[in-house]
Formats: C-alpha cells, sequence, structure tokens
C-alpha cells in the first residue's frame, strides 16, 4: 500500500520525513539556553507544571553554565559516537521555555547556535503564551534559510488539566499561538502527555478530532512518568486511584487506536518518552527503550493491517 506521506511505514515518520528532506540522517543536538517559565518565576505562579523536572530529560553535556557553542560541541562528539551515520544536527532548545525573553536576547542565542556550520535548523521548545507576533516574524525570517520548528508544550486538551497540573493558561492559548505561528509561516510542533490524572482513555481518544484540525507539522506523546520530588509523585503518593498508568501492552494498543484517527498529514515524532531510573518513582515499563516500544507498535499496525489516518475523516 502506497501511504499519502509516501514510505512504507505504517504511520507518518518524522525521522523519515527529515531524512527525505535533507538527504541524510539529521540528529538533534539538546540545550539549556538557561531560559525559565512563567508559572516558575512567579509571573503567573511558582513551582512550574507538578509533573516537570528537566534534569529528568537533559543529557550530561547540556547544562546551562556552558556556552552554547560548547554545548553544541559536546552534543556533537557524543551523538558522532552514538550515531555515526549522522552529519548534521538541529539545535533543539528543550529546557524551559525557550521564546521566555525579550527578542534581542533570543536572537543573541540563537544566532550563536547557527554560527556553527554542522546546525542547520532549530527546534525550539516553548509555551503557547510565551511566542507572539514579532517573535513569529524573526523565526519566519530564519525560515528562508534554515529549518525552523516551534515546539509547543500543550499537554491536555482539557483546561480543568491545564489548571490541575499549574500550566497557567487554557487550551485556546494554545490553538491561538499555533494558528498564529501557522500564520507567520513557521512549521509547529505540539506536545501532549497521556496519563495525566483526572482523564480517562475515553476522554485521550476524543482527542485525534481534535488535533487533526489544528495546524500542526509534528506530534510528540509522552507517557506520563511519576518523577521523584514533583508535586505529581506527591499527588500520586496521597491519591494513586486518580491516574491511570498504563501497562506496556494497553499503550500499544492505545497509540494504535489513537493514530488511526489522526490526519495523516501530521508527522510523529514520539510515541512516549524516556526517562533514567534514578528519576523515577514509579518502575516504568521495565525500562523499555523508545526504540523498542516503536518496534511493538509497528508490528502492532502490520499484525492489525491498520495505519495512521485509517478512520480519519474530514
Amino acid at each position: 500500500m502506497i501511504y499519502p506521506w509516501k514510505h512504507s511505514r505504517r504511520y507518518n515518520a518524522y525521522a523519515a520525513y527529515l531524512k527525505s528532506l535533507f538527504g541524510q540522517r539529521v540528529q538533534k543536538i539538546s540545550i539549556h539556553a538557561g531560559f525559565s517559565c512563567p508559572n516558575r518565576d512567579g509571573t503567573l505562579s511558582a513551582g512550574g507544571c507538578s509533573f516537570c523536572d528537566n534534569a529528568a530529560f537533559n543529557p550530561s553535556y547540556c547544562q546551562p553554565q556552558k556556552s552554547i557553542a560548547q554545548q553544541i560541541e559536546e552534543g556533537i562528539a557524543f551523538h558522532r559516537n552514538r550515531y555515526r551515520r549522522a552529519n548534521k544536527y538541529l539545535a533543539y532548545f528543550q529546557a524551559y521555555s525557550n521564546t521566555y525573553a525579550d527578542l534581542d536576547t533570543l536572537k543573541r542565542i540563537y544566532n550563536q547556535a547557527l554560527e556553527n556550520e554542522n546546525i542547520i535548523g532549530l527546534i525550539i521548545g516553548t509555551r503557547p503564551d510565551c511566542i507572539d507576533e514579532e517573535k513569529l516574524d524573526y523565526f519566519a525570517h530564519l525560515a528562508e534559510t534554515k529549518y525552523v520548528l516551534i515546539e509547543y508544550g500543550i499537554e491536555s486538551c482539557n483546561d480543568k488539566t491545564l489548571q490541575a497540573i499549574n500550566r497557567g493558561h487554557n487550551f485556546e492559548a494554545s490553538v491561538k499561538a499555533l494558528e498564529l505561528t501557522h500564520k507567520m509561516g513557521v512549521r509547529a510542533g505540539a506536545h501532549f502527555i497521556i496519563g495525566l490524572p483526572g482523564e480517562t482513555k475515553e476522554t485521550w481518544l476524543t482527542w485525534p478530532k481534535i488535533i487533526s484540525q489544528l495546524p500542526i507539522h509534528t506530534l510528540k506523546f509522552h507517557q506520563l512518568q511519576i518523577i521523584k520530588n514533583t508535586p505529581m509523585a506527591m499527588h500520586y503518593l496521597k491519591h494513586p486511584k486518580d491516574f491511570h498508568l498504563f501497562e506496556l501492552q494497553e499503550y500499544v494498543q492505545f497509540m494504535i487506536e489513537f493514530i488511526e484517527d489522526l490526519h495523516p498529514n501530521i508527522m510523529i515524532e514520539r510515541f512516549a518518552g524516556e526517562v533514567p531510573p534514578r528519576y523515577l518513582y514509579v518502575n516504568d515499563w521495565n525500562l523499555i527503550r523508545n526504540y523498542q516500544l516503536l518496534q511493538m507498535i509497528e508490528r502492532k499496525l502490520e499484525e492489525l493491517n491498520t495505519w495512521q489516518g485509517k478512520f480519519y475523516q474530514e
């Protein structure tokens, strides 16, 4: 079968798109530029999102006391040893909200990253309430010669959930940010967490129709992982029945049902997150690696003879 995304995988894989776009494997280099968040520094609230500990997903070389140039050089060395086929890199500003500063500061930081000849573009993780037309105009100009994607942490389509986890914005803010980003001609990605307390599988299976109507290029999913010493861990300790923590096979089946209703043009970058064991409050699927989960999902798609968008309707 020929799928709309023109390759043989049964979902619209972002990795395949990048390889097609650049003609080779492209690797992301994570960078911590020292930004904060408005729900962390007291502007909206303090403490940040209840599930968050950035140290749990930052590579060892990714530290804000190091310069942008040093983090890139160490990141390239790390990935060249691990992924020998990668020769081009995207600078991934991952930690906290990477548009939460004035435009001059953003220009200084991102221009530093683009000074490295091996960096062919930027992926910028941020919040939907930390973007505006002026900043997007800058990113749009960068996108004329470099690959640029703004990755928004949306986490949930449910306003009650967003309030409970101390996001400090509602879902409508995410919709407006995505629409403005699209209007300005910049690619947009979205990040969602599956498993936040108070939500159910029935809730999450309504999301593909909602997401499919939004101008999103890429999607990243993260199963809820309970990270030590976070407010979420305290909530789990006191009220474990508020949570639906997926069993591994259950999550595989859920993801298949989810993407069957998802617009085929939306690329999927990741189906789950990975956290070092020392950060986990609850053992997570016997610490299965992401590539192993992906293999399980692809085998199940083949077994069921199904694919992303099979049941999608305009």
